[in-house]
């Protein structure tokens, strides 16, 4: 029985929204440092801001990456990179990641960064993620086993190490390493420019995730799932390019959106970040209405919780607001994270059947 299918559905209030059990599965580690976080790393290292206090400096982020521009968006990261650069700010900013998103009703999550943008300051790419691991594991500690954290080795899609990154994501595995992405932007950087390292993440039994469908179009979508066989898509909101709405509301699936619907192949949906790089225009419009009534394998995630100004809160509050959507639906979105995450199957149904479902249980109880 599908969550639209249930009777009495129930509408959540903002709080149990807040208590819900949460799966993210899209969240940069460099796009959710905390504004006085920023300014204090700043300050140890001597980087100029544009802004002096954490305040004014969260505003200038979400007032800039709210442009419309995917590449504008991505000019924000010069400052949050900038101040990561030493084995300690690395691993602050990791164990505050965690404790937010443990405050914020996550259970499960995996969080991406590119070791080869902090490496400036002289630390090694081991040394990167063993600062990340750190942090992570402190956070964890702290949080008496409430969240579980995987990280996600990133390989910038405008540089040329991606097979050193997918090399060093296979080393890590096991170790709080859970899988490989590729990012940047999309236009002119299509995905097979990076087709050994994922050949080579294929013969390791590895886990990835592409970067793809979110600036540009149905080719990046193809090549991510045919050429270089992405387990999930990070975004993928223009796989709506290959859907078509008849004046009367039926809908015909063209081939590669058929292909993905068929195969469960998981969309990282990122509604907030979506509207301000322009890949859609309001929430209300945003495709995840859509395809989440056709059933696509959709999961709902946070993107730059710092440059959207979001948590996995506001945006399943904002999906509730847009859509009507009831705790079924936040549920059946929490429950295709779960089944989609690059952890190990016994540890997936384990969340899934102890703490997501049991979760959302109690939420459905206090409704009478």
């Amino acid at each position: 029985m599908t969550a639209s299918s249930r009777t009495e559905p129930i509408a959540p209030t903002r709080d149990q929204v807040l208590r819900a059990p949460k799966v993210l599965l899209h969240d940069h580690l460099d796009g959710g440092l905390r504004p006085q976080t920023i300014v204090d790393l700043a300050a140890e290292c001597g980087h100029a801001l544009p802004a002096d206090d954490a305040g004014s400096l969260g505003r200038w982020f979400t007032e800039s990456a709210d442009s419309g521009s995917l590449e504008r968006y991505l000019e924000t990261f010069d400052h949050t990179v900038a101040v990561m650069q030493t084995g300690p700010a690395i691993t602050r900013v990791a164990r505050e990641c965690v404790e937010d998103l443990a405050a914020d009703g996550v259970v499960y999550a995996e969080i991406r960064y590119a070791p080869e943008q902090h490496v400036g300051a002289g630390l090694t790419l081991d040394e990167v993620v063993a600062a990340v691991q750190q942090g992570f594991d402190e956070a964890q500690a702290a949080a008496g086993g409430r969240i579980v954290v995987r990280q996600l080795l990133t390989a910038m899609r405008h540089q040329a190490r991606s097979m050193e990154i997918a090399q060093l994501a296979v080393a890590w595995r096991g170790r709080g390493v859970a899988g490989f992405d590729i990012a940047g932007a999309e236009a002119g950087y299509p995905p097979t420019r990076h087709l050994d390292a994922f050949e080579y993440l294929q013969r390791e039994n590895s886990h990835f995730t592409i970067h793809a469908g979110e600036a540009f179009g149905l080719p990046s979508i193809w090549q991510a799932i045919q050429w270089c066989g992405a387990d999930r898509l990070g975004h993928g909101v223009r796989i709506i390019d290959d859907i078509t709405v008849a004046d009367d509301g039926s809908v015909q699936l063209g081939g590669l959106a058929a292909y993905v619907r068929d195969k469960r192949i998981p969309l990282e949906m990122c509604p907030a970040s979506n509207i301000q790089t322009g890949a859609a225009a309001s929430i209300a419009e945003h495709p995840i209405g859509l395809l989440t009534r056709l059933r696509f394998r959709v999961t709902v995630n946070t993107d730059n919780r710092l440059m959207s100004g979001t948590s996995m809160t506001a945006e399943m509050w904002s999906l509730v607001e847009a859509f009507g959507y009831t705790l079924d639906d936040l549920r059946w979105f929490t429950i295709n994270a779960m089944k989609s995450a690059f952890l190990p199957f016994d540890e997936r149904l384990a969340l899934i059947d102890g703490v997501v479902k049991p979760g959302y249980a109690a939420l459905a109880a206090e409704a009478g």
